[in-house]
């Protein structure tokens, strides 16, 4: 199977796409911004990513998200449930860690069919 690199960055590339699946790399929010925004739009550029891959948020396939603080999961997880369609919910997994950067305050990855 071949695989096709989009997006290609110095450290890494934004999309990978091996056979069938598409993975992306951990996405951040605007730094400045509460988690609902930072959410918000992680989420956007989740979609346009995935569409650039020929596929959508309904083959989702995983997420994993991480937060700085588990505090605030009610608040993202607000957000997600608003995205994510209803009957197309991916397996998740949510956890803490120091992201990149104290301005991060949400980071999430997922992987999905073509």
């Amino acid at each position: 199977m071949s695989i096709r690199r989009i997006d290609i960055g110095p450290r890494m590339s934004q999309i990978v796409i091996h056979g069938n699946t598409v993975y992306l790399a951990g996405q951040v929010g605007q730094p400045g911004g509460n988690v609902a925004s930072q959410t918000r739009d992680i989420l956007k550029t989740i979609d346009e990513l995935l569409a650039k891959a020929g596929t959508d948020k309904t083959k989702i396939v995983q997420a994993i998200i991480w937060l700085a603080d588990m505090g605030t999961f009610a608040e993202m997880n607000s957000e997600w449930d608003k995205w994510v369609p209803q009957g197309h919910t991916p397996a998740r997994a949510t956890g803490e860690a120091k992201l990149a950067t104290p301005e991060y305050l949400v980071e999430i990855i997922v992987t999905a069919a073509l």
